[in-house]
């Protein structure tokens, strides 16, 4: 099978062990996902299976959403709370003072990347060195988050919980430990949930269970999106002549073809419907280039 599953991540679970599991149970050789979720996290994980692994570059919508829980006066070197525990501080901040706190974070701001995470210093990922005790410098980046709303509050146990719309590179651990910061009691992740990533919603999601089940009833396909669904939906259809060629991976001139006024990627189809790649308008150049061959 060729094309997307969104999967609703279980915790406890890698996002390498939930792609390992999802191409078993749809017999696929090949798969991948379009963005890692920490173990403990769970929610939308987007698998390609098939050819649909090629075209993860080229996914549209890279705004993600998450729900996450955290806890005031508890600081941890992974930042959630499966990390060891580095300071406890009391807490006298209430649901008010957190809300007060939130606007600062709201917009593109600098984020500096956790030890505990898959990015990678001189090819070897910091999770693997904070692992061995070593801390290594990093660069803060720029991130930018869309929406950041208070959504529940226990003040009695210094628990609350946001909604977080955010582009993609944000690791909520961090934002989270900054809050906590700026609060000036330290915080901690206690559970994080991402409800949506490249256009996929958590209600569009199927558990592992609920894969295996349609798999034993022979409905598996029902799960699949053609490849695609996720991608621009600009559309570009060609002739028979254009359509062997751009398969070929040949190059169209733009000016023999309709719909190709404004540069940028597009989803090219045969004179019957079939999808045969992604191409991009190149105005420069006067062609329609081929970026993927499905």
């Amino acid at each position: 099978m060729n094309g997307f599953v969104c999967l609703n991540k279980p915790q406890g679970m890698t996002s390498f062990l939930a792609v390992a599991k999802t191409r078993r149970i749809f017999g696929e050789k090949k798969a991948g996902h379009s963005g890692t979720l920490d173990p403990m996290a769970t929610g939308v994980l987007l698998i390609a299976l098939g050819k649909a692994t090629r075209f993860l570059p080229l996914l549209e919508d890279h705004e993600k959403r998450y729900r996450a829980t955290f806890q005031l006066g508890v600081t941890t070197d992974t930042l959630d709370a499966t990390g060891t525990v580095l300071s406890r501080r009391a807490v006298t901040s209430t649901r008010a003072q957190v809300e007060a706190a939130l606007p600062q974070f709201r917009g593109e701001i600098q984020q500096l990347p956790p030890m505990y995470s898959a990015l990678q210093k001189d090819g070897v990922r910091l999770y693997t060195l904070a692992r061995q005790g070593i801390e290594v410098e990093r660069e803060p980046r720029a991130v930018t988050i869309r929406q950041l709303e208070l959504t529940a509050a226990n003040e009695a146990e210094n628990c609350y919980e946001i909604e977080v719309a955010c582009s993609a590179g944000t690791y909520i651990r961090s934002l989270i430990s900054d809050l906590g910061e700026a609060l000036g009691t330290g915080a901690v992740m206690t559970a994080l949930c991402r409800t949506q990533a490249n256009g996929c919603t958590l209600d569009g999601c199927f558990t592992l269970e609920e894969l295996q089940a349609r798999r034993d009833a022979g409905t598996l396909q029902e799960a699949v999106l053609p490849v695609d669904a996720l991608l621009p939906k600009r559309a570009i259809r060609v002739t028979e002549a254009q359509a062997k060629r751009f398969s070929n991976g040949g190059a169209l001139a733009l000016d023999r073809l309709r719909d190709a006024t404004t540069a940028g990627i597009a989803c090219v189809y045969a004179p019957d419907g079939q999808f045969l790649g992604a191409g991009e308008v190149d105005l420069p150049s006067g062609e329609l280039k081929v970026k993927k061959v499905f």
